[in-house]
């Protein structure tokens, strides 16, 4: 995960700088008669809500687990390389159509990143789609620590869990047919190499954040694609984490969240899903909402409602591991995606 928008970027500067990133090629009314609600008995018919298949809390710790076994997956390292193989692997095996997007962007500090966005593609002849996504490198640095700030973090939570916690859906996507709506499973590269807290900050630090997703969303894996929306998972299996409504996607898919909310809060999940609004973030869900079109909601923690606010004391530090991962963290987060995609 990046860092705070502190301002609004524009779609022109936005755009622009993408090019560059990328080597390769209301008052109370009396309601009219047309907006009052039917009296039809089928209109106010109350719609049964679909059980989603259960959502593995054990599994999705052992996919946390898997990923950090690695090592840090910091792009051009050998542990990166393995991971992104076996991560493709995964998906192949439980039954998506997968697709591995290479490419090469440009770092912070010039160096060139070899990227790799892998896709899995579930109903991939369905045109109703959702995108489900992620982020699967880790910080190259522990930029937020007192010791080791030039060492690379295991990432459990910032990195490992949103894609273990898609990868225990996909397992279940892969053996589930009741579900008529397509779902693509995109992770992301290459997004937690942002400017660290020592480099020089301008006004284009924040489009060194999430290179992968901005890759993606100027050259997506298939020629016109679109979805309906995107989810974002990013850090979602810290103990004790509160997902509060992230401003980016309150400014451009408060539908979005207002559905996923409304999912945990069916689900007796309103203990982790609270309703305060955060500071604008920078994260994947602001380049594919704004550059890809698509309306994307970020399920992240950062609490607002205690002291200091933000993405908590584990942050790109070292104690980011698998000591402060919470199966039942993750299980709400999943369950929670899981009931979304069954009652879209």
């Amino acid at each position: 995960m990046g860092t705070r928008l502190n301002f609004r970027l524009g779609p022109m500067v936005l755009a622009t700088t993408a090019l560059l990133l990328t080597l390769q090629g209301c008052d109370s009314e009396t309601p009219s008669a047309s907006s009052r609600p039917s009296t039809t008995p089928e209109a106010n018919r109350v719609i049964k809500r679909k059980t989603a298949p259960e959502f593995n809390a054990d599994s999705a710790y052992a996919y946390v687990a898997r990923q950090v076994e690695f090592g840090p997956r910091v792009p051009n390292s050998p542990e990166h390389a393995s991971c992104g193989d076996w991560l493709a692997g995964e998906l192949n095996r439980h039954g998506a159509e997968v697709i591995v997007q290479p490419g090469r962007v440009r770092a912070y500090d010039g160096s060139i990143l070899q990227n790799r966005n892998i896709i899995g593609q579930y109903r991939p002849e369905n045109r109703e789609r959702v995108m489900l996504f992620a982020h699967w490198d880790t910080r190259p640095f522990a930029d937020k620590d007192t010791l080791r700030q030039r060492e690379p973090i295991d990432g459990a939570n910032d990195g490992g869990s949103g894609v273990g916690v898609l990868l225990e859906i996909a397992r279940i996507l892969g053996s589930d047919t009741t579900l008529d709506l397509g779902v693509d499973i995109i992770l992301f590269d290459a997004e937690d190499y942002g400017t660290p807290e020592w480099g020089e900050r301008n006004q284009n630090s924040a489009l060194t954040w999430c290179l992968g997703s901005q890759f993606w969303a100027g050259q997506p894996h298939r020629m016109g694609y679109r979805a309906k929306y995107g989810i974002l998972l990013d850090m979602v299996g810290a103990e004790g984490a509160v997902f509060n409504r992230e401003g980016t996607s309150m400014a451009y898919a408060p539908d979005v969240v207002q559905r996923i909310w409304n999912s945990a809060e069916q689900l007796g999940f309103g203990n982790y899903f609270k309703t305060d609004v955060t500071p604008e973030t920078i994260d994947d869900n602001l380049f594919v909402s704004e550059f890809a079109g698509i309306p994307s909601a970020n399920i992240v923690h950062y609490q607002v409602q205690v002291l200091p606010m933000g993405y908590g004391p584990f942050h790109h530090t070292h104690a980011d591991n698998m000591s402060i991962i919470s199966r039942e963290t993750l299980d709400a987060v999943g369950s929670t995606v899981l009931d979304v995609l069954w009652n879209d």
